[in-house]
């Protein structure tokens, strides 16, 4: 069978392609630059723990060595510090003993990992907080280049994966067996493919020839942008500030950040006014002294300026995603990025979502209700985090009005940033296919845990067949199903000791006879879930059902789902796949 076709090589179309070699499926991945991307600090993203999960998983790089995790996040209002946050097991404000420059206050007790730590809100708060601190993981700030980079490393020693550079794609036809795409240039030529999938960005060529409509909205959000070396008040910690106390030097919306990259580099974002001001370099300057000068007391500590830049943010969405046997994922299907929100964040889940999907059509011919599923649940994830922006842009960048003099609006409106830089709650949390086609239907042996089913797993320890101890994570993307029995005590005993006793024998006869391939797994504890518990999770680690005790029966029904439905179902549905490939 023919290759897929990726046409851009950005981080998207590079982690799709390596997600496909993972699964035993050849790509051809057509790059219209030279192969190498310029090295532009201002240019960064801030990847959460899944995401980062899976680039490891594909690259086998450990991320952290290319990029910076955030020790901590502060948001301030004026000089007030608004909350706090610890990710490296230290206090919030862990800079104790040292003036804060801005006069805030900082009191703290004795504080969790991850603990959150609002101010002025009394002891019953701090409760509430420690709870909410639990759910936080130091995000990974890096620059895009170097993500790039990583991912280009790992492919140059994947045989399954051509890369053709100086190939800008100008046409696609489809017909019932593939695709046939031409691109221009010193290698202009004609490429076959089973699939096409445009990762080619904003303004991609793929939607543009598919006839895709790509409505939303432009401008949203400017900032200006700085990438320098420096000291500040606050090492390792990511800075939110909210209408600094300080007079700005032209305009000006009131909110500046600050992420921290390694070796004393940090990125600074000026939120620009509505418009479109120019941003000159003596402005730039005359910003970047302002506001280094105002968290440090006064005095302009010594920088040195790295790059600049303006970030434009738009807020758009794809009609379609899929046509016929032409897919689009990342930047191609969807613009957001408002109020502290990562794009690349869901482009990576996009690739992860598509992969498998692709590999199990590519191996084991047509899915269609498969391969429509991909556009169902990624689009309704990324069109609700979309409104869940829109609905707080007014409300954080309407200018005040009566709204600011409400009690605790102030506290209201950080954490729906905090939420946003964090990864967290609507704007920011990954997103959970609770209406997918693919859910089965409710059995009478379903069992309650934590995970609402469609919702990514915790990343438990578990042990494999080979009896190794590894994250659950790990074993993701490899193109099977995963079978999780919930078994306490497990991790104490030798494999050799439980794999044939209780009901081990039973499960392991039930994971054999499934329509898919499937790997069992044994875990000791699950968060709400109650021994012998059997999870099934899909190869992008979201949670298919959760089951009470083994039920051959129900198990093969909740893979038969997840896979697009009985194999008779399939069969029939292969003459409508047939047809829009024709379109």
């Amino acid at each position: 069978m023919d290759p897929v076709i990726i046409v851009g090589a950005g981080p998207v179309g590079l982690t799709l392609a390596l997600a496909l070699a993972r699964q035993e499926v050849p790509s051809v991945v057509l790059d219209e630059g030279p192969g190498k991307d310029e090295q532009r600090l201002a240019r960064t993203v801030v990847l959460r723990e899944d995401t980062v999960a899976l680039v490891e998983r594909l690259t086998g790089l450990p991320l952290d060595d290319a990029g910076f995790r955030w020790a901590g996040w502060r948001s301030m209002r004026r000089r007030q510090v608004m909350r706090e946050i610890a990710f490296d097991g230290k206090a919030p404000g862990s800079t104790k003993g040292v003036a804060d420059p801005l006069g805030a206050e900082t009191a703290w007790g004795d504080d969790p990992r991850g603990i959150v730590a609002p101010r002025g809100t009394g002891p019953s708060r701090g409760a509430e907080s420690a709870a909410e601190g639990e759910e936080f993981s130091a995000p990974l700030h890096i620059a895009q280049h170097a993500l790039t980079g990583a991912l280009r490393e790992a492919i140059i020693h994947e045989r399954l994966i051509k890369v053709a550079v100086h190939s800008r794609l100008d046409s696609v036809e489809q017909d019932t067996s593939g695709v046939t795409a031409h691109t221009r240039g010193p290698n202009g030529t004609w490429w076959r493919g089973s699939y096409l999938v445009g990762c080619d960005g904003p303004r991609s060529t793929v939607r543009k020839l598919q006839d895709i409509r790509f409505p939303g909205r432009t401008a949203v959000e400017r900032h200006a942008v700085a990438a320098l070396r420096t000291e500040l008040p606050w090492p390792g910690e990511a800075l939110l500030h909210r209408m600094p106390p300080w007079r700005s030097s032209g305009p000006s919306a009131g909110e500046v950040s600050a992420r921290p990259l390694a070796e004393d580099v940090w990125r600074l974002d000026w939120l620009l006014p509505p418009g479109k001001d120019l941003v000159t370099p003596d402005l730039l300057v005359a910003r970047i002294r302002e506001t280094l000068g105002g968290w440090s007391g006064g005095a302009t500590p010594a920088y040195e300026l790295l790059d600049t830049g303006v970030h434009t943010v738009h807020h758009r969405l794809a009609r379609r995603w899929r046509a016929g046997r032409v897919f689009l994922a990342g930047d191609a299907a969807h613009l957001l990025g408002a109020l502290g929100t990562q794009g690349l964040d869901e482009g990576l889940r996009d690739a992860d979502n598509l992969a498998w999907k692709l590999a199990l059509t590519w191996h084991h011919g047509p899915h269609p209700a498969l391969l429509d599923s991909y556009q169902t649940e990624r689009r309704a994830v990324v069109a609700a985090r979309l409104r869940a922006a829109d609905q707080a842009l007014p409300l954080l960048r309407s200018g005040g009005g009566l709204r600011a003099y409400v009690p605790g609006s102030a506290r209201g409106h950080d954490a729906l940033l905090t939420d946003g830089h964090l990864g967290r709650g609507p704007l920011g949390a990954p997103g959970a296919y609770v209406h997918s086609p693919l859910m089965p239907p409710p059995a009478e042996s379903h069992a309650p845990v934590d995970t609402e089913p469609g919702a990514p797993v915790v990343d438990v320890r578990v042990t494999a067949e080979d009896g190794s101890f590894v994250p659950l994570r790990e074993r993701l993307g490899r193109g099977a199903l995963l079978v999780v029995l919930i078994a306490p005590g497990t991790g104490v005993w030798a494999r050799k000791h439980w794999v044939t006793a209780g009901v081990m024998p039973r499960l392991a006869a039930a994971v054999t006879a499934l329509p898919h391939p499937a790997e069992l797994l044994v875990a000791e504890s699950y968060p709400g879930a109650a021994a012998h518990t059997v999870l099934l999770v899909r190869p992008d680690g979201h949670l298919v059902t959760a089951l009470s005790g083994v039920r051959p029966a129900d198990l093969y029904e909740a893979a038969e789902a997840t896979l697009g439905g009985p194999a008779a179902q399939v069969d029939t549905e292969s003459a409508a796949e047939a047809t829009a490939g024709r379109r």
